[in-house]
């Protein structure tokens, strides 16, 4: 079975995890064991950074 890669990078992902307070979380237990309202809210932050992005270079 082939691997699902991620569409965050690691890096993304650590940052915004960071920004939104539950890393210590991810470096106590992996992603895995994050709450799901916190991965939903990491997917927002990354949605509303990308829209920002797209934005300024409009």
């Amino acid at each position: 079975m082939a691997k699902k890669r991620g569409i965050m990078s690691e890096g993304l992902k650590v940052e915004i995890a960071k920004e939104l307070g539950f890393y210590d979380v991810v470096e106590r237990e992996g992603w895995g064991g994050i709450k799901s309202r916190d991965a939903g809210n990491m997917v927002k932050r990354a949605i509303e950074m990308a829209e920002r992005g797209v934005a300024q270079k409009k």
